[in-house]
C-alpha cells in the first residue's frame, strides 16, 4: 500500500514527503476527532467495577 501511494503522489521526492506527512496527520485527525469518539461507548474499559 505504502509503494502504491509513494507512485502515485506527485512531484520529486522532498515533495512525496511532505505530502506523506500530511496525509499521515489528516488520518490521525480523523480518527481522533471522528473514529474514536464514536466506538468509545462500544469498548469495555469504560465499565468500572471500583465501588460498586
Amino acid at each position: 500500500m505504502y509503494g502504491w501511494l509513494w507512485r502515485h503522489l506527485p512531484g520529486p521526492v522532498w515533495l512525496r514527503v511532505l505530502q506523506c506527512g500530511l496525509l499521515a496527520a489528516a488520518v490521525l485527525l480523523l480518527c481522533m476527532t471522528v473514529v474514536f469518539p464514536a466506538v468509545a461507548p462500544l469498548l469495555p474499559h469504560n465499565d468500572g467495577t471500583v465501588g460498586s
